[in-house]
């Protein structure tokens, strides 16, 4: 069986983090988003995918490479122009051969896909959708299901009195050759709002997987700060753990300086009586003497003055943070940003 990755959005709800870097290679705890699918997928015994490209596609193959790195084949098919995330599956049509598992490139998590499969072959399934619950199903579109596991209707972001089920869509479905012929070639369009209502409508075995693993979107900075809050508190162990323990050594850390919960590059320098907790720190950066760095993600080549605090927010690459400077919780700052000595961030 073969994967394809939906990875052509723009990013947009990640700015300004992604005006220079897609979305589907940001680094979650210094390890680039895909890598986390990729090895997900070859987990359970997929070994080779299709990425499915639009925005900035040369910056993610020089990334992924051939997949060798992993041990893994990947191809690469980029749109022309936004195909949507049906369009861009059709788009990957000349590359497959039968049953194919679609991923959204966007999504972190640790499902059992050899499990999901048996579900969807047991079944002869046409398409089986993966979904998840929520706390919140007013957030989200609902997808309605019989008992037997067929899904029954979809709801697009319905009132509170509408709610009926807490379980949404999650990115991720086994879909048959059969799901192709009813695409358009070299059109946009859309698996949630056209094919699966479609192939609901013509009465086609379309079930739905409840699945209980780990699951978030990772499409916003709130949910990006959540993803890595999870990983590295041990909420969420991935399957690419091995990857983070080898960007997880010091290379300089100055007298009684403490690091909990958190993932340090290589090639950092940390100064004395440092606090990091919780936070993740990319190559090349240089944090000074008494900064307190807390639920916070810090990128590549970053320099932090000293007694600087940083709370709950997102630094781009090759920042300066000044001494004594202080950023809050849901700052984010893009790349080449500078911030005075003294200078606050964010607060109210």
């Amino acid at each position: 069986m073969k994967a394809v990755i939906l990875a052509g959005g723009e990013g947009t709800r990640l700015r300004p983090l992604t005006l220079k870097l897609p979305k589907p290679v940001v680094p979650i705890a210094n390890v680039p988003f895909l890598y986390y699918q990729l090895e997900l997928l070859r987990k359970h015994g997929i070994n080779e995918t299709i990425v499915s490209l639009g925005y900035q596609p040369e910056k993610i193959e020089s990334v992924l490479g051939d997949g060798s790195d992993f041990n893994v084949k990947l191809h690469y098919m980029v749109e022309e122009s936004p195909l949507g995330t049906a369009g861009a599956y059709k788009n990957t049509e000349s590359l497959l051969d039968g049953t194919t598992i679609v991923f959204n490139g966007d999504i972190l998590c640790d499902f059992d896909l050899t499990e999901i499969i048996h579900f969807h072959r047991k079944r002869s399934a046409v398409a089986t959708l993966v979904l998840t619950r929520v706390q919140d199903p007013s957030d989200y579109g609902l997808v309605e299901t019989k008992e037997d596991g067929r899904i029954k209707r979809f709801l697009e972001k319905p009132s509170i009195c509408e709610v009926t089920c807490d379980t949404i869509n999650a990115g991720v479905y086994i879909l048959e050759p059969r799901v192709l012929e009813m695409i358009p070639i070299g059109e946009n369009c859309s698996f949630e709002q056209s094919i699966f209502p479609a192939l609901l409508a013509s009465r086609q075995p379309v079930y739905a997987y409840i699945s209980q693993g780990y699951w978030i979107d990772i499409g916003t900075p709130e949910k990006y700060l959540k993803a890595h809050r999870d990983i590295l508190n041990g909420h969420f162990t991935p399957s690419v753990l091995t990857s983070l323990r080898k960007a997880g050594t010091l290379a300089t850390v100055g007298a009684a300086t403490t690091v909990q919960n958190s993932v340090i590059a290589s090639s950092v320098t940390v100064g004395e009586k440092v606090k990091i907790r919780s936070s993740s720190v990319g190559q090349d950066c240089q944090i000074g003497n008494q900064v307190v760095i807390n639920e916070s993600v810090l990128w590549r080549g970053i320099k932090v003055g000293d007694h600087a605090e940083l709370a709950g927010c997102v630094v781009g690459n090759r920042c300066e943070i000044g001494h004594h400077a202080v950023l809050s919780k849901g700052v984010v700052l893009g790349d080449n940003c500078k911030i005075s000595d003294y200078g606050h961030v964010g607060l109210s």
